[in-house]
């Protein structure tokens, strides 16, 4: 029984199947005979074609609109330098509709007059109306009055670690390029080319090169919250743009002084969280403060007991979360006027007087 019901199944796994049962359709017609032929074995398939939106992901789309907001605003710069083998070129962008532009301190040294080049491809002179080299800022002001679009300086201190960022500039003259990157950290600080110490820096992984000095970082709203000023040669990733925040108190005071009149205390510092223990423990409220990487010795601070490791918490009265709330506490209405410095050190909370001086200039 078993060894017949083997070759029964055999043969009937021989047998040629049958083929598929088509329906046939006919719609007459006074020349021919159309038909059509549908498989009723198997779903007839279904095609759709995608919109040109779905094409494009949110960070894509958020990459386009920052991009055509902030990038007709960029400029590129070339100072007209006597000896031809200094030339070199950097970016900038409109910030008031008046041709107001915002560059690199380092991009205008040495000259008095520049050659920008707008998105459209229009070529304008300018000259330099303010330039502060400590925060690697400065300003021209175009001869001919051109309908630029203005980018708007955004809330850098709003910023978060792995946020979005775009570069946008002119790297090796190339203009119009765009990249893409996150914020690394904020509250850097940096020695510049001529040992300045810039400080209020962010870090950002957005690939800049030479060029880009002075282009902005849009955020994925397109505001600006950054101006490209450094590289760290030799390095990928390790990118610094100054902070849109001491960008705008830079900003006015270039443009009503040609300069920036600032108080001096002494130290370097960065942007630092308060850890929550540390702040439960002194009664803090404020997430973070200025951390002291170094004190001068001789200077202000160091005369009225600031050590490195502290933490400052406020300056006359004014809360210190950022370099950028510093910066403003030692305006040149600080300087030789006694004020008073909360800090906390080794958990506990101090209050010392500094005396701001005058910063040197040069």
């Amino acid at each position: 029984m078993l060894k017949a019901r083997k070759y029964e199944m055999f043969a009937k796994a021989r047998r040629p199947k049958a083929p598929r049962r088509h329906e046939i359709l006919s719609y007459p017609d006074q020349e021919s005979e159309a038909v059509f032929v549908l498989d009723a074995g198997e779903p007839a398939p279904f095609c759709v074609v995608p919109s040109q939106d779905s094409l494009l992901d949110a960070y894509s789309n958020a990459v386009v609109r920052a991009v055509e907001a902030v990038g007709p605003s960029v400029v590129r710069i070339h100072p007209m330098m006597e000896d031809p083998r200094m030339q070199g070129v950097g970016s900038g962008f409109a910030i008031a509709p008046n041709g107001l532009i915002l560059t690199n301190s380092h991009v205008v040294q040495g000259a008095s007059r520049f050659i920008v080049i707008t998105a459209e491809g229009r070529s304008v002179t300018a000259r330099c109306v303010g330039d502060d080299p400590d925060t690697d800022l400065a300003l021209l002001q175009l001869d001919q009055r051109l309908d630029l679009p203005v980018a708007r300086l955004g809330d850098s201190k709003a910023l978060r670690r792995g946020q979005l960022v775009i570069a946008i500039g002119a790297p090796l003259g190339f203009e119009a390029t765009v990249t893409t990157g996150v914020v690394s950290a904020m509250g850097r600080s940096l020695r510049g080319e001529r040992g300045r110490l810039i400080e209020d820096l962010i870090q950002t992984d957005a690939a800049l090169n030479p060029g880009n000095s002075g282009g902005p970082l849009v955020s994925s709203s397109g505001e600006v919250v950054g101006i490209a000023t450094a590289v760290i040669a030799g390095y990928q990733g390790l990118c610094f743009a100054v902070a849109s925040n001491t960008a705008s108190f830079v900003i006015a005071e270039l443009v009503a002084h040609g300069h920036v009149r600032r108080g001096s205390i002494g130290l370097v510092a960065q942007q630092a969280p308060i850890p929550p223990g540390l702040a439960r423990a002194t009664g803090v409220t404020q997430g973070y403060a200025v951390f002291v990487a170094q004190v001068d010795a001789g200077g202000p601070a160091a005369k009225a007991g600031v050590r490195e490791g502290d933490l400052l918490i406020s300056a006359g009265g004014a809360p210190l979360t950022g370099l950028d709330d510093l910066l403003r506490a030692l305006d040149h209405h600080s300087i030789d006027k006694p004020a008073p410095f909360v800090l906390i050190r080794q958990g506990k909370l101090m209050t010392v007087t500094i005396t701001p001086r005058a910063r040197k200039r040069g």
